[in-house]
């Protein structure tokens, strides 16, 4: 494989992460999706089979998700990782996967210290709040 096509394919590969990245992240955590996930996460709790429990989770957990939204990427670009008959596919998935969840991992921590830094605001304005009413 020649220079540029493997740096095109790592380029396809980091591009192809993002919108999975985000689907899935959307889909198993954010309010426009709440309804579906709580519906979601009660019949995989309470689902008479085990199947129906295991259905129901792949829509909760983001890691579980990113495959399957993989998958329909995989479907709609024909993307191939370093090889260009099935294994590429392959390897194409499950890179994609990983990389998807490293960017879902680093928006988990960047929206965490949002919120840490917004709570500590709202309790130093409480606190001056507290401080000039005395």
């Amino acid at each position: 494989m020649e220079i540029t096509s493997w740096i095109t394919q790592v380029e396809w590969l980091f591009t192809l992460a993002i919108p999975v990245a985000c689907i899935a992240w959307t889909v198993t955590h954010e309010e426009v999706f709440r309804e579906p996930r709580e519906f979601c996460i009660r019949q995989s709790k309470e689902g008479k089979t085990i199947a129906r429990r295991k259905f129901f989770y792949l829509f909760t957990c983001e890691y579980c998700f990113s495959h399957y939204v993989t998958v329909g990427v995989l479907c709609l670009t024909g993307f191939k990782l370093l090889f260009a008959d099935w294994r590429g596919y392959i390897i194409a998935g499950f890179s994609i996967v990983w990389i998807a969840n490293v960017y879902m991992a680093l928006f988990s921590l960047l929206r965490f210290g949002i919120k840490k830094e917004k709570i500590d605001i709202s309790a130093k304005e409480e606190e001056l709040k507290n401080i000039t009413h005395q």
